[in-house]
């Protein structure tokens, strides 16, 4: 039977959640890098023994550390992440010039085929590639050239590059999103790069439907269908079928439509799910009821999952990267909360259960399905 493995980054350190197929019983192991924040930690599709993660520190600052035995031990790989060519500026807050610097990683993407190659997302929002497991990494320079990379400018949390969606059909193909300038694709493996934001409309931007300014949360897709992806805005659940040159809304029938992660079923490319919270200024659910929505029809209808959730007093957040499914026969459906909970819900999201409580404020939930 196969199992599952959970990989958790806080904001005090990693931890490392085991099961077998049933996910009933499982097995907790850390904290690794014990109160360090770990935005992200991501494991390879080629090699289940290889997991990548980002811990970083007031002190030390970002350290890359790599995995080769499922996360029991860890090894500090290259850490000089460099901006190729001339720095530049982007915009701040206030529209003024600010210098390009290095800041944090936010998202890891290893490659499906290669467990030394990975893709990392960082801040200020650019795309770093290695291909020798970590140890250098070289800037795909053609994203902060795109010409509109001056007017980017920072989300409330920061300017990052928090999303990579690859093509499973063309290695050279993929979606990236930033906050808060949108959704951009590449079609020749990042030397050129095209916005991808027509449809999308945002209040407080000069321009509400211009090309880039979108305060873009998250993406997701299901790789039987790669010209479909799914879309959680600052304000606004979104799709589009034409790999994103066009967005239409299928927010209705949510209690809001603000929130953080989407994720699709592994085996129901319809299927989606997302975590409603109450606006941009009160990041809780609803109603103080932990509810996540899943639709069946690609965004035409929207259902509540409550079964085994808190449904009152309950004050907690989801944040973007905190959500993932497994590719067991039953999907399962993970999310961590700011509470220090993680949920699993082994039958596509009709219960949940806790798997463990009180840890640190998850800020990501990653899963493997091992042999």
């Amino acid at each position: 039977m196969s199992s599952v493995r959970v990989l958790v980054g806080t904001r005090k350190g990693a931890f490392v959640l085991t099961a077998d197929g049933a996910r009933r019983d499982w097995v907790v192991d850390g904290p690794h890098f014990g109160g360090w924040e770990v935005y992200h930690l991501a494991g390879s599709p080629a090699d289940p023994r290889r997991v990548y993660a980002a811990p970083s520190g007031g002190w030390f600052g970002q350290v890359i550390q790599r995995s080769d035995d499922g996360g029991r031990s860890w090894e500090p790989v290259g850490n000089e992440f460099a901006y190729a060519g001339v720095p530049g500026t982007h915009q701040w807050y206030d529209g003024t010039p600010h210098p390009w610097e290095f800041a944090r990683v936010w998202h890891f993407a290893p490659s499906a085929t290669d467990p030394d190659t990975v893709l990392a997302g960082v801040e200020d929002a650019a795309l770093f590639r290695s291909v020798d497991g970590g140890a250098t990494w070289q800037e795909l320079a053609g994203l902060r050239e795109h010409g509109s990379g001056p007017q980017w400018q920072p989300g409330a949390g920061g300017m990052c590059l928090h999303t990579i969606v690859p093509d499973p059909r063309d290695p050279t193909r993929m979606h990236v999103a930033i906050s808060a300038a949108g959704v951009f694709r590449t079609e020749d493996g990042g030397k050129t790069w095209q916005a991808t934001n027509r449809g999308l409309q945002s209040d407080g931007i000069p321009d509400s439907d211009a090309e880039v300014g979108h305060c873009v949360h998250n993406l997701a897709m299901h790789p039987s269908r790669p010209d479909t992806l799914y879309m959680q805005k600052h304000w606004d659940v979104m799709r589009t079928d034409d790999g994103g040159d066009s967005w239409y809304d299928i927010g209705e029938g949510l209690p809001s439509d603000f929130g953080f992660p989407i994720d699709v079923h592994a085996h129901e490319p319809d299927t989606v799910y997302v975590v409603p919270i109450t606006s941009d200024s009160l990041h809780v659910p609803p109603e103080g009821r932990l509810r996540v929505y899943r639709s069946r029809t690609g965004g035409g209808e929207w259902e509540p999952l409550t079964e085994g959730l808190p449904q009152q007093h309950c004050y907690v957040n989801v944040l973007r990267d905190a959500m993932a499914v497994d590719t067991l026969d039953d999907c399962g459906v993970y999310f961590g909360t700011t509470g220090g909970q993680v949920y699993c819900s082994p039958d596509g999201g009709d219960s949940w259960s806790a798997i463990v409580r009180d840890l640190p404020a998850v800020l990501s939930v990653e899963v493997q399905t091992l042999p």
